[in-house]
């Protein structure tokens, strides 16, 4: 047996490192019925922001040859219905939650965050994600995750909202030319990890009407046409750590992956816990067949911890 073990930082430890993705299973309920969602290390949900939102127009998906795009717009109830309705339901069912939180400003960061720690079900918490894959309304929409200085506001403020034993993990963009400054920023500002990546950006044209075909014209590309994207940035971001250029924290690693192999890949390259996201919707029970898998090829490959196996392509 491999001791699947994660330590996410803050004291706070999961019995495995797999987990969903944000955005890909809703906020549990619908996944539970195929898997039991206490079973995953920790179960990521939807972002959710300060107030309700209706997201972008239609159509909002859109099929690519490796992968698909997504322009959902963040749909959701709002933070005041999440602490009242999900973050319950998810105790009630022995759930490790790691709330995906959002804004369109720093201080609406700050709200949600206050909002979550201040709610009932707060001890099924183990950490929280923060996207800052988010327009910033105050600086003429340029995502937070796109400029350190922005990014880096985002998490202190964050930061200042959680107890301390609660983790925060920034989760970045691919969409930067050197995401290694980006991560910098956020730990500095107080992030205890990184979820590594995002979606990227893309965009498709109709043939049929020459036109744009979603609703919001461009939208995230997720599947596993992004996984060497993830690959390269966790290497990267590992690799810093490695120099001393960045302090060492735990990276969350997504993008991609549909198999225990993909998951060791990023594993490999730094990664110290694994999201699965858009294999989730032809297979709901992606999440734990990977970790099965991953287990599977951990124990062929003679690891007898996970941890072990943290980073072991740069040869340390």
């Amino acid at each position: 047996m491999v001791d699947l073990s994660v330590d996410l930082g803050r004291g706070r430890r999961l019995p495995n490192p797999l987990m969903t993705a944000s955005g890909c299973a809703a906020n549990g309920k619908e996944l539970h019925r195929f898997f039991d969602v206490a079973d995953l290390g920790a179960f990521v949900t939807k972002s959710v922001m300060a107030d309700p939102r209706s997201g972008r127009g239609t159509p909002r998906m859109a099929e690519t040859p490796s992968g698909m795009l997504n322009s959902i717009g963040l749909q959701g109830p709002g933070i005041g219905a999440f602490v009242e309705e999900d973050l319950p339901w998810l105790k009630s069912v022995g759930a490790r939650v790691l709330p995906s939180i959002a804004g369109s400003s720093s201080r609406e960061y700050a709200q949600v965050a206050a909002t979550l720690r201040d709610s009932s079900a707060f001890d099924s918490v183990v950490g929280v994600e923060v996207n800052i894959s988010c327009p910033n309304v105050a600086n003429r929409g340029l995502v937070f995750a796109c400029d350190p200085m922005a990014s880096a506001d985002v998490i202190g403020l964050v930061r200042e909202q959680l107890p301390r034993e609660i983790p925060v993990f920034a989760k970045l963009s691919p969409d930067v030319t050197d995401i290694t400054t980006i991560a910098s920023a956020c730990v500095e500002a107080g992030a205890d990890g990184l979820t590594m990546i995002n979606t990227l950006l893309g965009m498709v044209i109709d043939t049929d009407r020459l036109r744009p075909q979603l609703g919001g014209v461009t939208g995230g590309l997720s599947g596993p046409g992004i996984r060497p994207v993830a690959v390269r940035a966790i290497w990267q971001v590992r690799q810093a750590m490695f120099e001393g250029r960045l302090p060492t924290v735990p990276i969350i690693g997504v993008g991609g992956v549909r198999t225990g192999r993909d998951a060791l890949e990023l594993v490999a390259a730094g990664a110290s816990a694994i999201q699965v996201g858009t294999a989730v919707f032809n297979d709901p029970s992606a999440p734990v067949r990977v970790l099965r898998e991953l287990c599977e090829l951990l124990s062929a490959k003679g690891f007898e911890r996970f941890s072990d196996a943290v980073a072991v392509a740069h040869g340390r």
